[in-house]
């Protein structure tokens, strides 16, 4: 999965944030319109998405509803449009923040760093009995260790991370296993049922991981 995906049209814009974003480590792609957007975001996915409104093709706004469709990915809106109707669309659609361009890259870099730190620095993730450790890499239910394998434990961290959020097979497997993986695509459907057996109280009757016949699967 990226770190950071942005969408820019601005080749030099663009250039030099990725410069400065990947000198903090990050992995980072560019997006120079809505559709590469949506290819890559199916592709390989993306923890936060710093988007532009002003593109060609597809605007912002479409880019962001859509995403905000399928994933609690974090967006971050940076547009020289800085009406307030701009901004409260923006917001409305799903976007965590609203930058106006153009802006101080040390106040952008803060507030990356920032984002990353509060949703992603957590060593541990917890979701009623259900307990991740993202250092140890171990689950635990009712305070008791469950065995699971490295991919059962990056689809399970990922549902949760995207609660009550519908996710499909096809970005399930590209992000857990990679798309050009030798795997197909119907051992996520696998991986679904082993965790089943282990986290649920009776997996034929899942709580927890709900399947949505011919989408994908959500954690509630």
């Amino acid at each position: 999965m990226l770190d950071i995906l942005i969408v820019e049209d601005n080749h030099e814009i663009a250039m030099l944030l990725q410069d400065f974003l990947r000198k903090e480590n990050y992995i980072v792609s560019v997006a120079e319109n809505g559709e590469k957007a949506f290819d890559l975001f199916e592709r390989y996915g993306a923890k936060l998405i710093i988007l532009d409104i002003m593109l060609p093709g597809l605007d912002g706004f479409v880019v962001c509803s859509k995403i905000r469709e399928s994933s609690n990915a974090r967006i971050m809106i940076t547009s020289a449009k800085n009406q307030k109707e701009d901004k409260l669309k923006g917001l409305n659609l799903g976007a965590d923040d609203y930058i106006e361009k153009p802006y101080d890259i040390d106040i952008l870099l803060a507030k990356v760093n920032g984002i990353f730190k509060r949703k992603y620095g957590m060593e541990e993730i917890v979701e009623g009995n259900l307990t991740l450790n993202a250092v140890t890499r171990t689950l635990k239910k009712g305070g008791q260790y469950i065995n699971v394998t490295e991919k059962e434990f990056e689809l399970l961290k990922l549902l949760i991370e995207n609660k009550n959020v519908t996710m499909k097979k096809e970005y399930l497997f590209n992000n857990i296993w990679g798309s050009d993986s030798d795997s197909e695509i119907q051992t996520v459907a696998v991986h679904i049922r082993w965790l089943r057996e282990k986290i649920e109280e009776d997996s034929k009757k899942p709580k927890h991981i709900i399947t949505e016949w011919g989408v994908g699967y959500r954690f509630e």
